[in-house]
């Protein structure tokens, strides 16, 4: 399990449905890495989407990992609705595949290096040639594709990690799937405590071209998950319609009770204090008339 504390916070956390995000948006995520790089300090970002809270809701090890990380930032759209609905707005949705560029855009400007690890065996490599073809300046340490299984055998686990290692990268983004790549990082963090890192999905196979990701406008509506199921449908089908779509519902409805709940305690409390406004349209304090009152 991990047990890493958290990094520096950049303000008081945002709870939903159980589970505490960061209330930024990606510059401030970016400003937050280099600075805390510059001050020789690591630490880890995590990208929670509707999947991922699920999980981390059910099974102790998913929330261990979400909240060991420096910084949680929401990936999905849902969890950015709910947060409004509950009434205390996340600002924005700020997705690992948007994080492995702007990140790399930042830390190349500081001439510091990245490393790539996940995907099929050509899928590092190529990411690896179009960053550097967009971002020229960039240094990359190194990339790797684990072998298929590698988290399970002690000897290849170890190789894997002290490749990685040796190569002293400032942020390493591992694409392996959640919990798989967090639970790769856990046993990173360690062995590099100035170094940052990403759990970043399928971003290093959207960066190599392996796969496309949703147009703009699907992202910006919260339907980039529909193109996900459209592109893998064998194996995202049970996932995202068995698995999250009711938890997805699930989290809007317990979102709207909330922000209920909290008005209604609000309401209360300001009656209790006597500082509930007086209304303005005549009926202040009116009480029913009964049977008898005079009119």
């Amino acid at each position: 399990m991990p047990s890493h504390a958290h990094g520096s916070r950049v303000g008081s956390r945002v709870n939903v449905y159980g589970i505490d995000f960061d209330p930024i948006e990606e510059n401030d995520v970016i400003r937050h890495v280099v600075n805390e790089l510059a001050a020789g300090r690591g630490g880890q970002i995590v990208t929670p989407n509707v999947d991922i809270l699920r999980r981390a809701r059910r099974d102790q090890e998913s929330r261990a990992h979400v909240e060991s990380a420096s910084l949680v930032v929401a990936d999905g759209k849902p969890l950015v609705w709910a947060s409004h609905i509950a009434g205390r707005p996340l600002p924005a949705r700020v997705p690992g595949s948007d994080l492995i560029w702007s990140l790399s855009a930042a830390l190349a400007e500081q001439k510091r290096s990245i490393y790539l690890m996940g995907g099929a065996p050509s899928t590092p490599s190529r990411a690896e040639q179009v960053m550097r073809s967009r971002i020229p300046q960039l240094r990359i340490a190194g990339h790797l594709s684990p072998p298929f299984g590698f988290d399970t055998r002690p000897d290849q686990f170890e190789a894997v990690c002290a490749s990685v290692v040796a190569t002293r990268p400032d942020l390493v983004f591992v694409g392996l799937g959640f919990p798989k790549q967090e639970r790769v990082i856990a046993r990173l963090r360690p062995l590099l405590p100035s170094s940052w890192f990403l759990g970043c999905g399928a971003a290093i196979g959207f960066v190599a071209g392996a796969h496309r990701r949703a147009p703009q406008w699907m992202q910006a509506s919260g339907l980039e998950w529909a193109h996900r199921l459209a592109s893998e449908p064998a194996r995202l089908m049970r996932r995202y319609l068995v698995h999250d779509l009711p938890f997805a519902l699930e989290l809007l409805a317990v979102s709207a009770r909330q922000r209920f709940r909290l008005r209604r305690e609000a309401h209360t409390d300001r009656i209790a204090t006597g500082t509930e406004p007086f209304p303005t349209d005549g009926s202040e304090h009116r009480l029913p008339i009964q049977a008898g009152d005079p009119l």
